[in-house]
């Protein structure tokens, strides 16, 4: 199976975790060693967020702010890489072409953000859709995605399974913007109503749920 295993930077950067970085390396060689095809998009948690505060501070536009928090994003995708050495591609890849070439070489490829204009949510679905994955799962900062925002509403329900149509209703806002946090990005949202790849949000702070979601077992929130 191909699998696009998004790492939520709010889960192993807020603050930095060695232990839980080095635990999703060992899941992504074990993804492997089942025989999987595996490339990992990792976030920038809340250093991303900093960088976007200190460049808002600066008077830069919108793409640069953007800009910046991509570089720390693929500074968190170089931590994965310098880790799994000769198991991964050698190098973070800046393009969805430079990423088909690793997996092309039969290594596990981690990256960060692309472009500006979107969240490594959306380039995870972009990945996905890139090359023909069949499952996307992302270990977020929540267990699941909820009917209403559960830090703000007591009474708010986890969703066993939901379609593609109906998760671009949940969520307050639908359209991009530097730093924004919710469980799946607007610009995500629209490419996985496009692609229709089967996703799965899982909590990330045990990567043991990423490996349960390959393997079909009943975790998170199921998005097909």
């Amino acid at each position: 199976m191909r699998v696009v295993v998004r790492i939520g930077g709010s889960v192993v950067g807020s603050p930095l975790n060695a232990k839980l970085i080095a635990n999703y390396v060992d899941l992504l060689m074990e993804l492997k060693t089942k025989g999987h095809q595996v490339v990992a998009v990792t976030g920038g948690g809340s250093l991303a967020r900093d960088f976007i505060k200190v460049a808002k501070e600066l008077g830069m536009e919108e793409d640069k702010k953007d800009w910046a928090a991509i570089h720390v994003s693929r500074l968190f995708a170089q931590l994965f890489v310098l880790r799994l050495a000769d198991a991964g591609c050698g190098r973070v890849p800046t393009s969805l072409d430079e990423t088909e070439a690793c997996l092309a070489e039969n290594k596990i490829v981690v990256l960060g953000g692309l472009r500006p204009g979107m969240t490594t949510d959306t380039v995870a679905a972009l990945v996905g859709e890139r090359v023909k994955a069949d499952l996307l799962v992302k270990g977020s900062n929540v267990d699941g995605i909820y009917d209403k925002d559960p830090n703000k509403f007591g009474d708010a329900q986890k969703l066993e399974k939901l379609s593609f149509d109906e998760l671009g209703g949940l969520f307050e806002s639908n359209t991009h913007r530097a730093g924004i946090n919710q469980v799946v990005d607007p610009e995500a949202v629209k490419v996985l109503q496009r692609c229709r790849l089967r996703t799965v949000v899982v909590s990330g702070y045990d990567a043991a749920n990423v490996l349960a979601a390959v393997e079909g077992k009943r975790v998170g929130t199921v998005i097909e």
